[in-house]
């Protein structure tokens, strides 16, 4: 038996049905994927204006230990980059910046966690919906094929009806595609933007921690540059102002 001989018969034993319940299968679960997302960003989300003043605060008078018990409790984005900052302060503005560094991308994969599924269902959701018409439609085709003639070869007007009527509910599946992929998309975008507005604002924190690491650094060098140029030594021309009598001169 040939091989498309085997492939329309599995096609017409099997049917479109399971393509209709495959993608409600794929909707509900995209739908939950975005409500767990939602609450994820919801928990990662702070307002920036706030946090900054709540840094600055204690920041600008060099209490990092200060600053960084504010920080202590919130689970968002910006707090947490700047916390890992924080932490790593006493050990110099190179360990700061990489220990923020690597907080920003723990966090960035934990937001963009989940968003491929929504990505992938998006794009390929039509697809599926295509691949069930197509298989409706060769249903259709198989039913006109096997419809009884009437007068003169000619198939009758009630199995013509009938096979409009197959291709019409086979069409169905690319709706249902298509209204699939549509939240999924939206979904998707709406979180990437979220995404890159939030790691905007931790970028926005980084530099303001930085800022201030690099101050005290530079501070503590130009005490230390001070400390330096302090005279220690007798100067050389010291000797013209001993007594005429330490010379030996009468």
């Amino acid at each position: 038996m040939p091989i498309v001989e085997i492939i329309k018969n599995v096609f017409v034993q099997w049917g479109a049905n399971w393509v209709l319940w495959l993608l409600f299968a794929l909707s509900l679960a995209s739908f939950g994927v975005i409500v767990e997302r939602w609450l994820v960003f919801r928990g990662k989300q702070d307002g920036l204006r706030e946090l900054t003043q709540t840094l600055e605060s204690s920041l600008a008078r060099g209490d990092f230990a200060g600053a960084l018990g504010k920080l202590e409790g919130r689970t968002s984005l910006g707090a947490m980059v700047a916390r890992a900052g924080l932490r790593l302060a006493p050990r110099g503005l190179m360990a700061a910046d990489k220990g923020m560094q690597s907080a920003l991308a723990i966090e960035r994969s934990v937001l963009e966690n989940r968003l491929a599924y929504l990505g992938t269902l998006g794009n390929n959701a039509p697809f599926v919906g295509l691949f069930g018409t197509v298989i409706g439609v060769l249903l259709a085709f198989e039913a006109l094929g096997h419809a009884p003639s009437g007068a003169g070869g000619h198939t009758p007007q009630v199995a013509s009806n009938a096979v409009m009527a197959a291709i019409a509910e086979a069409l169905v599946a690319t709706a249902v595609g298509i209204g699939v992929a549509l939240p999924a998309v939206a979904a998707y975008n709406y979180f990437q933007r979220r995404i890159t507005r939030m790691l905007a604002d931790a970028e926005a924190l980084t530099n303001l921690v930085l800022a201030y690491l690099s101050a005290r650094e530079q501070g503590s060098a130009g005490g230390e540059r001070a400390e330096e140029k302090t005279p220690t030594d007798v100067p050389l021309h010291a000797s013209a102002r001993e007594p005429k009598h330490a010379r030996g001169v009468v």
